[in-house]
Parts: structure tokens; C-alpha cells; sequence
């Protein structure tokens, strides 16, 4: 680990200043657990992007399956969901005022075919609800792909390479990294700190030498073609479409919605959230941290109002993901 420290210091003398970025969960909570973030060079700077799929899911979705929920319909999500701040309500609120929602680990927990799947997550979760799909269950998918999210940002921010979400490489492959081509340096990387290290060395080399390609460096866990089982189901069971990012908009072809149009929660109760107006908390900063425009602790309301057991935005929900909470767990106020 230290002469990894020292061949960063030694790459970095030679370069300007560097703006990587790490996009998975799962790194920001190595980077902030292991304080990696401090052994950086002055003009090397490593920030968080979109890697937590609780913190990117639009203020509307939330407020959409509230709304069902308070309705009468029956629905079940991932425990995070619960407490994610609506506009008016969270699901956490709407089951204590008597929704029924169920909260479940596994998708094959849910037996109630009337029952609605409030279905989150990047590439990694997307075949479970798949699964489901293929089951003849209805979803309300929230899904995301994280492709078309890092063109996003590589087009409109000075990103000079990327960690790579190890976790969506292993559903995707290392392939589809080198073909959809984000002009600058990728590394994959796995989630030790030594391998988060290695790949901020590796992305200086390369910026370097002025390469502009993919490395994989978790080749123990991600191949060329991915899981080419968990991608047939999901393209069998999902399609593309444009979706809604929080912080970030509409991204064209980012989300996934069921084939079978009766099995899409979104147009079986299309009446009942149709009218939904939904308003972020101005003062929550979320929308910036998921950017990587601004650290957690830059928000006005973290560590204040906004806490793990009071959380005022997405962004502090998810202890193991959400950039906020893991701030917050290993530097606390300060």
C-alpha cells in the first residue's frame, strides 16, 4: 500500500491538476472507511458520482409509489426505500399511517401477485427483478444503467478518468466499457483499499501517457462478455427507456421498464399518479454530491438537520452506498 502511495506522489509531479471520479457505491464507502481521499497528492482530487441507486432515484418515483401505496395498493421494496424523504411523505410514513408495504432481502420473498415491486438499482440488482418479471409480477421499475449516466458526466463535467463500478462490470462485462468509448481513462476496479489505490495509480499512468482506454483490474470477478445469463433475462423481461435522475434529469435509454405493458406499474395506475407534483428540499444539496460538484460535508444541513436517523435527502439513507450516510458514519459532524 505504501509504495502504491508513493508511485501516485511520484506520477502526480509530473502532471496538472486531476479530477478523477469513482462511480459505485461500494468505492465511496472504501474511500471514505480507509481515508483515501487524504493520501492524494495536492493536485490529484477524487470525488463521488451517481453510484448510489437509493440517492439517483427521482423525487417523482418516491412520490409516485407513496401516492400508490396510500391508495390502497400493495407494494414491496428494498429496506433503504423506506425512508428515502418524499415531498410530502416517505414510504416510512405512509405504512405508519396503515399502507401495506413489505419490505423484503430477496425478490422471491414476495408471493402476493397483487402486490406492486417498487424495483431499484443499477445492473447488478436488475436480474432479481427480472426474475420477477419472467414470474408475471407487477413492477414499478426504477432501474438505471449506468452507460449513458457516465457519458452524461463525462460530456458536461472535467472528469479526467473513472473508477468503474466494479459490481455493474460484472453483469455488464469489461467489453461494453470499450465500446461505448467515454474518451477518457477507465479503470475497474475492486473494492479493497489496495484495489481502489492501485486504480488511482493506473488512471495517472495512463493520463500520463495520454490513453485514453479501458483496464480491468478485477478480472478475478468481471469478464470480456459479463454475465451474459443475467443479461438475456433482463433484456427478455426489460427495455429501455429515457429516465429521470435525480441531479441529473431526463438521460436518454438510462432506465429499464417491463416489455409487458400489464406488468408495468406505471401504466396500470397511470390515474392514480398522473397528477403528482413533486419538489426536492431546496435547502438538501443531494442533487450536487451526486455529482461530485460538492462534498457531503458542503451541504448546510449534514450533521445538522440532516442526519442516519433523520435523513433530508436521499443521499444520507444508505449507510453502505449513499455518499452523505458514509460521510457521516466515518467523520461525523466535522
Amino acid at each position: 500500500m505504501n509504495e502504491l502511495i508513493k508511485k501516485i506522489h511520484s506520477v502526480a509531479k509530473s502532471l496538472g491538476r486531476v479530477k478523477l471520479m469513482e462511480v459505485c457505491g461500494g468505492h465511496t464507502n472504501t474511500v471514505m472507511k480507509y481515508g483515501l481521499k487524504e493520501i492524494l497528492p495536492e493536485n490529484v482530487k477524487l470525488v463521488s458520482g451517481p453510484g448510489c441507486p437509493v440517492c439517483v432515484t427521482s423525487q417523482k418515483d418516491i412520490d409516485a409509489v407513496v401516492e400508490m401505496a396510500l391508495n390502497g395498493i400493495k407494494i414491496a421494496t428494498y429496506g433503504d426505500m423506506l425512508r428515502v424523504p418524499g415531498t410530502k411523505k416517505s414510504l416510512a410514513d405512509a405504512r405508519s399511517e396503515g399502507a401495506d408495504i413489505q419490505v423484503v432481502y430477496s425478490v422471491d420473498e414476495i408471493k402476493e401477485k397483487d402486490r406492486v415491486f417498487f424495483g431499484i438499482g443499477f445492473e447488478t440488482t436488475t436480474p432479481m427483478t427480472a426474475r420477477l418479471l419472467e414470474k408475471g409480477f407487477t413492477v414499478f421499475s426504477a432501474h438505471k444503467t449506468m452507460p449513458n449516466a457516465m457519458k452524461s458526466l463525462a460530456q458536461k463535467m472535467k472528469i479526467d478518468g473513472f473508477i468503474d463500478p466494479g459490481h455493474v462490470s460484472t453483469i455488464t462485462g469489461s467489453k461494453m466499457w470499450e465500446e461505448i468509448n467515454l474518451g477518457v481513462p477507465q479503470v475497474i476496479a475492486g473494492f479493497t483499499p489496495e484495489a481502489v489505490t492501485r486504480a488511482i495509480l493506473l488512471l495517472l499512468e495512463m493520463i500520463k501517457r495520454g490513453e485514453k482506454r479501458v483496464k480491468n483490474d478485477y478480472r478475478e470477478v468481471v469478464l470480456p462478455n459479463g454475465n451474459i445469463v443475467a443479461k438475456r433475462l433482463i433484456n427478455k423481461t426489460m427495455k429501455p427507456i429515457d429516465a429521470e435522475w435525480r441531479g441529473m434529469g431526463i438521460i436518454p435509454n438510462s432506465g429499464l421498464t417491463p416489455r409487458k405493458e400489464e406488468l408495468d406499474a406505471r401504466i396500470k395506475y397511470a390515474d392514480l399518479i398522473k397528477n403528482i407534483k413533486s419538489i426536492e428540499n431546496p435547502a438538501c444539496k443531494c442533487n450536487e454530491v451526486i455529482r461530485g460538484l460538492i462534498e457531503p460535508k458542503e451541504c448546510p444541513l449534514f450533521g445538522r438537520k440532516c442526519t442516519p436517523e433523520n435523513p433530508q435527502g436521499a443521499c444520507m439513507v444508505s449507510e453502505t452506498e449513499g455518499a452523505c450516510a458514509i460521510a457521516f458514519k466515518y467523520g461525523g459532524k466535522k
